[in-house]
C-alpha cells in the first residue's frame, strides 16, 4: 500500500479522511503534530497556512510514496500554487472533500488542483464514504521498487521515477 502525506489548510477534514480510509468512527481531532503511520502522514494544517512551516510540508513528502493536496469543497481560497508538482518530487493528486457543503464549488476546487499539477483528483465524503473506496483502491497499488540506476536512468530521460518507461525503451543491462 503507498504511504499518503496528507497536507491542506485547517478544517478540511485531513484526519477525518485518515479515519474514514481505516474505516474507523469519525471524531473531530485538532492534529496539533504531525502524526506517522505506515500509511499515513497527517499535518497539522498550519503547516500549509504559514510560509514559516510550510518547509516542513516539502520534508515529510520524502517520507511519502504519493502526496495529497486536500482540499474542502467550499473553500474560500487557494494555498497551493500553480505547479506545485514540480518541488514535490512524489506523485501529486488532489482530495475534495466535504462534497455535500450547501458552498460547495467542485469545479473551481478541481480547477486549483490541475493547476498545482495533481495527476489524479478524487472526491470524498468523510461522513457518508463516499469516493473513500476508489481512492483506497488507488492506495492499494503499490509503485515498483527501483534500483538507484533505474531512477538515475529515468531521471537521464527526464521522466519522474514513478512515471512507466516511454513505449519501447528499457532499462539497460
Amino acid at each position: 500500500m503507498k504511504k499518503m502525506f496528507l497536507m491542506g489548510r485547517s478544517e478540511v477534514g485531513k484526519t477525518s479522511l485518515t479515519q474514514a480510509l481505516r474505516g474507523e468512527e469519525l471524531h473531530y481531532v485538532k492534529t496539533q503534530y504531525t502524526n506517522i503511520d505506515d500509511e499515513m502522514i497527517d499535518s497539522p494544517g498550519e503547516y500549509a497556512e504559514s510560509k514559516h512551516f510550510s518547509v516542513g510540508l516539502a520534508c515529510f513528502s520524502f517520507e511519502a510514496d504519493v502526496v495529497a493536496i486536500v482540499q474542502s469543497a467550499d473553500e474560500p481560497y487557494n494555498l497551493f500554487g500553480a505547479s506545485l508538482h514540480t518541488f514535490i518530487q512524489r506523485p501529486l493528486i488532489g482530495v475534495i472533500t466535504k462534497t455535500d457543503s450547501p458552498f460547495a464549488n467542485v469545479p473551481m476546487i478541481r480547477q486549483w488542483m490541475l493547476d498545482a499539477g495533481c495527476e489524479r483528483i478524487f472526491e470524498v465524503n468523510n461522513l457518508t464514504g463516499e469516493g473513500v473506496g476508489e481512492l483506497m483502491e488507488y492506495l492499494k497499488d503499490d509503485l515498483p521498487k527501483l534500483t538507484m540506476e533505474q531512477v538515475m536512468f529515468k531521471q537521464s530521460l527526464g521522466i519522474s521515477e514513478w512515471d512507466p518507461l516511454p513505449e519501447g525503451v528499457e532499462y539497460p543491462a
